[in-house]
């Protein structure tokens, strides 16, 4: 996978140093103290209010002496897709990055966000628990250590005029947040363009986009009231966002505090889980203040319209998935079916 062949050089140039004596050179040496936390989101979003969560409980189980900084609205400088190598490189010690934008990394993390796979928060919240140890695997393979997930709300069409049938699709200068929605939306005739969450508003105000594939959640957040009056639930996915930290830094903590680190992050897991479950009339709600018009549900036709446009784009990505993506696949479907 990209990457991995320098950060295994890295490896091997850090084993060398150790022989020499001077490993310490080579290897940053981290204190209890303080780590940086990298979301490309604002301080409002989910997945903010998640992290900042995580940083509270971690803050309480080691008695303050593990103090983590979170840096929200890319004011890093990184995005969700810079993530997988920022904290490999020990660039920042955690982030909160969208699963798709990593799937040039590994085809795995755009299981999220396959088209109508699993497009409510139980069914997604399975297929996390059946797919979280391949996803863990990718991160222990680079340096990193998966810590926890943070579901969005179901993804759907926000726009300017109401879309709720395939004609509304055809040609519409769409976003995209991944390959998988880039070529879902291209099947059903619309005209995708692939944007980080941060030049989603520029676009919008500049007329480069007319419609965005995401949550309710996310538009509230990015106040499209201001762009754009619709917004169509087509329950497109749940996808995740995966919260990810550098192995040296986890294990510069010394026991007792990485153990805190993995009961707040699992316990953050859980509260994500419970916490995106009410999210949706919370949003709705904000919606309707700000009189935007919600289409949910939407027509059937519709909804058959756009399943049956997403088929290629599943089979493809059980194609790159290879045996794992297959095997993860049918455990969640004999699960649904039980």
């Amino acid at each position: 996978m990209p990457g991995t062949p320098l950060l295994a050089i890295g490896r091997l140039l850090k084993r060398s140093l150790a022989t020499l004596g001077l490993a310490t050179l080579a290897v940053p040496a981290y204190s209890a103290s303080n780590m940086d936390f990298s979301n490309e989101y604002n301080a409002s979003s989910i997945h903010a209010q998640g992290d900042a969560w995580f940083i509270d409980r971690v803050r309480e189980l080691t008695d303050g002496e593990v103090d983590i900084t979170l840096h929200t609205g890319g004011s890093l400088g990184f995005r969700s897709a810079d993530h997988f190598y920022a904290v490999a490189d020990n660039a920042v010690q955690i982030a909160d990055s969208l699963s798709g934008t990593l799937g040039g990394i590994d085809p795995i993390f755009l299981l999220s966000s396959l088209p109508f796979v699993a497009d409510d928060i139980e069914s997604a919240h399975r297929l996390y628990d059946i797919a979280r140890p391949e996803y863990a695997k990718v991160f222990e393979d680079n340096d990193q250590i998966l810590l926890y997930a943070s579901p969005w709300p179901a993804s759907g069409i926000w726009s300017k005029t109401p879309v709720t049938g395939m004609a509304d699709l055809d040609g519409l200068k769409i976003r995209s947040y991944d390959r998988n929605g880039t070529e879902a939306l291209l099947s059903a005739g619309a005209s995708p363009v692939k944007l980080s969450w941060a030049d989603v508003v520029p676009q919008l105000a500049t007329g480069g986009i007319e419609a965005v594939l995401t949550s309710a959640e996310a538009g509230a957040n990015g106040s499209f009231w201001e762009h754009l009056s619709d917004f169509s639930a087509i329950n497109y996915a749940v996808p995740l966002n995966m919260v990810h930290m550098n192995r040296d830094a986890f294990e510069a903590l010394g026991e007792a505090n990485q153990q805190a680190v993995l009961q707040a992050a699992k316990e953050t897991d859980a509260h994500n889980w419970e916490v995106v479950k009410k999210r949706l009339a919370q949003n709705y709600a904000e919606l309707r203040e700000h009189q935007v018009a919600i289409h949910d549900p939407i027509p059937a036709e519709f909804q058959a319209g756009l399943e049956k446009a997403a088929e290629p784009v599943v089979a493809h990505w059980v194609e790159t998935a290879g045996d794992r993506g297959q095997r993860i696949l049918e455990q969640y479907r004999r699960q649904e079916s039980e």
